[in-house]
């Protein structure tokens, strides 16, 4: 299921790449702060779901709160010439580093559990 809407949004976002007109370089600052954003909220996500707490009213106001709280925090920094969006990418990108690597160890461990039962398995064949 999971990878399914994966692979639908990837096709989603190649048909609204190919046709989207180009984005004014006033705007980047707000797109990126975006995009890191809601890719915070997918690994998130995929945490959650590797969890098996996965909520979808959480991961959709999280999506749309995170989203929109960043583009308003990149706004306050223009109008007053500071880059505050710096200060919400390095949490962003710190929280995805930190679900990343929860997700690693998920599938090491499982990996590991696979190679263990494996190995187990061609002992008892030797074994007989």
């Amino acid at each position: 299921m999971i990878v399914l809407s994966i692979i639908i949004g990837c096709l989603v976002g190649i048909i609204l790449g190919v046709f989207a007109p180009t984005i004014s370089y006033a705007y980047t600052d707000y797109l990126a702060i975006s995009i890191v954003a809601a890719l915070d909220s997918v690994f998130g996500g995929i945490v959650a779901t590797l969890k098996n707490n996965f909520n979808f009213k959480v991961f959709v106001t999280g999506f749309f709160g995170n989203a929109i709280l960043s583009i308003l925090l990149t706004l306050l920094g223009n109008k007053l010439d500071v880059d505050i969006y710096l200060a919400a990418i390095v949490v962003f990108v710190g929280r995805m580093f930190n679900n990343l690597t929860i997700i690693r160890r998920h599938y090491l461990e499982k990996w590991e559990q696979t190679e263990a039962k494996n190995k187990a398995k061609l002992e008892e064949k030797k074994s007989e």
